[in-house]
């Protein structure tokens, strides 16, 4: 920051804000999501966007007003900071940042994925698995870099991007729902969904739909509204429009598509049961249902937007995950020089550090399906802090102005932490054990900078640490005893309510052990607002 006094413009209107985190859901999930989440449900996977999307506006709705009375650029980072101390915020920020920071790479690999169909030197298949050459990889070091020059570059030219972006990928998925259902839709592939309802694997291959076929990976973009609230104007009616109104709106087009998705599949795609789905085309699922029907227009439109969908996700996530890295050094976890600003007001060190580190995660992360689950089992951690920080300053700060609040507080805020370790506890053991690593690898990151002297710990910000440690390894130990992958010592059905009891427990300690300093912090925060 130059000399500490340079801010972020409040430069988004809610309409602007609302766009961009529409624009952050409509990646590459719409193109591959419709296929993973059949493929593990069927035809229920119908249930399992209802679920995703139902669980994922509780959230939001939680983050809501948290972010209208902190309106912070980096708020993964920053809200945590105020409620719990250094530790917890540093830990929380640490799996945000990890998680946002793979997004761009993966929306980059979807968009050289769907073009390997026209130019195969883009990726080879490894056990079935199409990852990128070394032609591949140099294409993706130019779309990523332009993805960065976007943001650096200009807001209005991000603005306008985003415009355009944005109707051009509504119309796109709008034609293709109407021309599936019109041309051919059979409602006899929907014949087994009450089957599937109507037992306890079917609930369990719904439920694992939603973690891991891509269908709550499909709302993560609902943050863009947190991260970039610093920035927002009219934040009362801006934040709140942005991080529920776009998961309803997203939901919506996610359902059409669905729908149209299994009704215009042809009977032998089906003839070796939903697991085994498979057609002519399917590396690119929608292009290879129109391509089919013979939409020759519709399918040259499809590959287009197949490239359009996931750049302007990944743009965004350009934007919003330099924010969390921007905050990170504000408070003091990562170097100061990534919270400099450009004369614009842009994070461009912080753009430049996620870059280079992207690039490295096209090397050990491949398989869209696979990075998506570690992905949403990462984020939803993440969001784990945002129903506790809520009860813990309507505690603190009763009586404090809310320009947004959040009605049945305590009740929407201990179901979305439910929710939030109901996804994670879905996504599987193979998928957990391995967050629990990059959580450790942040700990000890942590704890070496400490011991060097770059942070400070107080004896009060231990004691509001104390719940994260039990929650990390509850929710390890629960999946590795669970029956999503791990040995099924806990059997579907009873991990529901052993959940349950263990989130009341956490949120009980995470609200018993909240910073006694968060008034304090809180009122220090207005007054370096009111001098901005």
């Amino acid at each position: 920051m130059n000399g500490g006094s340079v801010e972020f413009n409040r430069r988004f209107s809610p309409l602007n804000l609302l766009m961009l985190s529409i624009n952050g859901m409509i990646g590459s999930a719409w193109l591959f999501a419709p296929l993973y989440a059949a493929k593990i449900a069927g035809s229920a996977a119908i249930i399992a966007w209802f679920i995703g999307g139902g669980a994922t506006v509780l959230i939001a709705l939680t983050f809501a007003e948290l972010s209208v009375m902190l309106p912070v650029a980096g708020g993964t980072a920053q809200i945590p900071q105020l409620s719990h101390g250094a530790l917890t915020s540093f830990l929380m920020g640490w799996v945000a940042w990890l998680s946002a920071l793979t997004m761009a790479p993966i929306e980059v690999q979807a968009v050289l994925q769907y073009a390997s169909t026209y130019f195969p030197s883009l990726t080879h298949l490894v056990n079935g698995i199409p990852l990128l050459t070394g032609v591949g990889f140099c294409w993706a070091t130019v779309l990523m870099l332009g993805l960065c020059i976007i943001n650096i570059a200009s807001f209005n030219g991000l603005i306008r991007f985003n415009f355009v972006l944005f109707f051009f990928k509504i119309f796109v998925i709008a034609l293709t729902i109407f021309m599936l259902i019109k041309v051919n839709f059979h409602p006899a592939n929907f014949a087994g969904t009450s089957a599937t309802v109507l037992s306890a694997s079917g609930w369990q291959a719904i439920l694992a739909a939603v973690a891991s076929g891509g269908v709550a990976f499909a709302f993560t973009g609902f943050k863009h509204g947190v991260e970039l609230a610093g920035e927002a104007k009219r934040s009362s009616v801006a934040i709140p429009l942005a991080v529920v109104g776009s998961v309803v709106c997203c939901l919506i087009l996610y359902l059409g598509l669905q729908v149209a998705f299994i009704g215009a599949l042809k009977s032998e795609a089906l003839q070796h049961g939903w697991h085994h789905l498979s057609f002519a085309g399917d590396v690119g699922p929608f292009a290879g249902l129109v391509g089919g029907l013979g939409l020759i227009w519709l399918l040259k439109l499809l590959y287009v937007d197949a490239g359009v969908s996931p750049l302007g996700a990944g743009l965004i996530y350009v934007t919003s995950t330099a924010r969390i890295l921007y905050a990170m050094s504000k408070i003091g976890y990562v170097p100061r020089f990534l919270s400099q600003l450009s004369k614009q007001n842009f994070p461009v060190a912080a753009i430049l550090i996620n870059f280079c580190v992207g690039m490295f995660l096209f090397l050990p992360l491949p398989g869209w399906q696979a990075m998506v689950s570690f992905l949403v089992s990462a984020m939803v951690v993440s969001y784990a802090i945002g129903p506790i920080a809520l009860l813990c300053l309507r505690l603190e700060l009763p009586n404090q102005e809310r320009l947004f609040r959040l009605p049945a507080a305590k009740l929407i805020c201990l179901s979305a932490f439910y929710f939030c370790n109901l996804l994670s506890y879905w996504t599987g053991w193979d998928t957990v054990y391995k967050l629990a690593i990059a959580i450790l690898i942040g700990f000890v990151f942590f704890i070496t900078s400490y011991l060097r002297g770059k942070l400070k710990m107080t004896s009060t910000g231990m004691k509001s640490a104390m719940w994260i440690v039990p929650y990390l390894l509850g929710l390890t130990t629960i999946s590795y005893l669970g029956s999503f992958g791990g040995k099924h010592i806990i059997p579907f059905g009873w991990d529901f309510l052993v959940i349950a009891i263990f989130s009341a427990v956490i949120m009980y300690l995470a609200i018993i052990s909240r910073s006694t300093q968060m008034a304090e912090q809180f009122h220090t925060y207005q007054l370096a607002e009111a001098v901005i």
